[in-house]
């Protein structure tokens, strides 16, 4: 069934509708009685998680609408290529494809490449999966290795006359950037009765498991990971208190809370200034959802609400003005926990893809399903340590 704006504006309505109400409920339960908060506090609980229902609900809608408007490929080469990949994947059977390997797949190093088609699939769901591929800057590469050469100022300049000499100024800063790669790999399976089966949608099945499977491991090093065969995260560099100005680069800036569990809007507002403003155009907040949760009962000094609902078609919910990407990775608000991060993330970090997925069917090793090891060499690279800040609780 195909999603419709109207849908999606009937659940923006109704998002707005749950937020009235639990502003109204939230009121009530910080000027109620003793008696009478628990009943009001469980009632906040559930318009609070019925939020964040209505707000998943919205996301995939738009998702849905997105995906049915994206146009399809209808080159012959690789429409005959990917006729052979998928009675490969169903019989085993590689003889269509094993003439095309010199251009289009590889048996050499044990699988086939993914038809052009089928592997943009996969990255167009991982994106509609992981946070950090919807906000962060992504490329495509078609070496093993990637690297950057980034200006850190210090060119001088300065005024003339119409006639003066031009001065030679000092030669800029260079600094080179180095992505940290890795091998990412799946390894769905299947039995061969359901392959068998004309029914079964086998290019939308492993389009969706291994781009599950991929998002899952990706985004988690994409914040976290240590570097080592894997993306380095944006959570793994050094953490410093100083400033831009003064601050090394490659390191990035934390603010610290005052509480080990809780936050203010005073220091959200600090964490959104600490960076400057050129940076600001484009930023968001990153949180998981039980932060989202508590931030949406703060208020400023007149009683309003930092948190807004997002009651348009495509409008993400807001927080002081800024829209708020729910990332589970992220750790939850407890003593010395990163659990807020701001940043313009297409600016701060990059990821970057290996041109191809390659695939390997194993129908032998557990029987009777197929596996199929999916691989892809995938990275990650701090482009930009001005670009993101960091809210950290307090040690205790």
């Amino acid at each position: 069934m195909a999603v419709e704006l109207k849908d999606i504006e009937e659940v923006a309505k109704d998002l707005g509708a749950k937020f009235n109400e639990f502003k109204s409920a939230n009121d009530k339960q910080l000027e109620a009685i003793d008696q009478e908060k628990s009943k009001l506090s469980e009632k906040v609980d559930g318009l609070n998680e019925k939020l964040s229902e209505m707000e998943q609900i919205k996301k995939q809608l738009e998702t849905l609408q997105k995906q049915q408007n994206r146009p399809g490929i209808t080159d012959d080469a690789k429409n005959e290529y990917k006729e052979g990949f998928l009675k490969f994947m169903r019989k085993g059977d590689a003889s269509k494809i094993e003439t095309k390997a010199v251009n289009l797949g590889d048996d050499a190093e044990g699988g086939f490449a993914v038809p052009e088609e089928l592997d943009r699939a996969i990255l167009e769901l991982e994106r509609d999966v992981s946070p950090m591929r919807q906000v962060c800057n992504a490329i495509t590469v078609s070496g093993s290795n990637y690297r950057k050469l980034v200006n850190l100022g210090g060119a001088a300049s300065g005024w003339v006359g119409e006639e003066a000499a031009r001065p030679e100024t000092d030669a800029p800063t260079l600094a080179q950037l180095t992505a940290s790669m890795g091998e990412i790999y799946a390894n769905p399976a299947a039995t061969q009765q359901s392959l068998d089966d004309i029914f079964f949608n086998a290019e939308a099945w492993i389009s969706s498991e291994v781009a599950t499977e991929f998002a899952e491991q990706e985004g988690e090093a994409f914040l976290t990971g240590n570097g080592t065969n894997k993306p380095k995260g944006i959570l793994a560099h050094t953490l410093s208190a100083s400033p831009d100005a003064t601050r090394t680069f490659g390191q990035i800036q934390r603010i610290t809370a005052a509480g080990t569990t809780a936050v203010t809007g005073d220091e959200l507002i600090t964490l959104i200034h600490s960076m400057k403003k050129a940076y600001r155009m484009g930023a968001s907040f990153m949180m998981n959802s039980l932060t989202v949760s508590a931030i949406r009962k703060l208020k400023d000094s007149e009683g309003n609400y930092l948190w807004r609902p997002g009651l348009e078609a495509g409008a993400p919910s807001a927080l002081l003005g800024y829209s708020i990407v729910e990332n589970e990775d992220v750790p939850d608000l407890a003593a010395n926990a990163n659990g807020i991060l701001f940043g313009n993330f297409n600016r701060a970090y990059t990821i970057v893809d290996r041109i191809g997925t390659r695939m390997l069917r194993d129908p032998y090793t557990n029987k009777p399903f197929v596996h199929f090891y999916t691989t892809r060499r995938t990275g990650g690279m701090l482009t930009d340590s001005n670009a993101v800040k960091v809210l950290r609780q307090a040690a205790s």
